[in-house]
């Protein structure tokens, strides 16, 4: 029987990326989306809004009906940019109840299978902006948050066999970086230019990372932060 794997958020961009990477490492893929995959072979697909709690839980109940779900990639999330004196608190609650309670919500639901199994991968899709940047007060919140929530897990669920990473992006290439971010704008070629990589990365990239972090023999590596930001995290490379 294949192993599963949930990941949130998984029909565009850096989710539908490790999804696919999923498909061909050889897990059973269940993807939570408000949008249908693009590929609609790409394995089980559950339409869920993830910002309602309800619906959520009912599509964790949906899916672990046929079985326990050992693998899973917390992905979903959301951005909405504002300076500090701009930013709404309904704003930043509905980023923290997307980007960090749906994390806890589903880690909680496959929890009791993973300890089951005495086996489990956890992976959360973090950023580099926790480090810090400018109009995400909201987004780098919830993206630190992930950062203490992984450190914490990690030491929780070691003894079980469980092991828990994250993955902290750079700029990456999605539908939705073009869509704010139009390749002939100075402020694109600004953020570009100062990567150390001089490039912005793949979604690829990212769900090359997390096929290690979610294989069966990383068993000694846990509690991590891994930047995938060609360079941004280490600084500025003319300095």
């Amino acid at each position: 029987m294949m192993e599963r794997i949930l990941v949130t958020g998984g029909s565009r961009g850096i989710g539908r990326a490790i999804a696919e990477r999923a498909k061909r490492d050889g897990y059973q893929v269940t993807i939570f989306d408000q949008q249908s995959p693009m590929d609609g072979a790409l394995g089980q697909f559950i339409a869920v809004d993830l910002a309602d709690e309800a619906a959520t839980a009912s599509a964790l109940s949906t899916a672990l009906r046929d079985g326990p779900i050992t693998r899973l990639v917390n992905n979903v999330g959301m951005v909405r940019p504002a300076q500090l004196g701009d930013t709404k608190l309904e704003d930043f609650d509905a980023v923290i109840r997307l980007n960090v309670r749906v994390a806890l919500q589903c880690t909680q639901a496959l929890l009791p299978g993973m300890r089951a199994a005495r086996f489990g991968r956890v992976v959360s899709i973090g950023s580099r902006a926790a480090l810090g940047k400018e109009l995400r007060s909201a987004y780098s919140a919830s993206k630190a948050a992930l950062v203490g929530l992984t450190r914490t897990w990690a030491l929780e669920l070691a003894p079980h066999g469980i092991a828990v990473n994250l993955i902290a992006p750079g700029p990456i290439e999605t539908e939705l970086w073009a869509k704010a971010n139009p390749s002939d704008s100075p402020r694109t070629k600004a953020i570009i230019a100062g990567l150390p990589m001089r490039r912005l990365g793949k979604p690829a990239d990212i769900a090359n990372a997390a096929s290690f972090f979610l294989n069966t023999e990383n068993s000694f590596v846990t509690g991590q932060t891994l930047y995938v930001c060609g360079g941004a995290s280490v600084g500025v490379a003319a300095l």
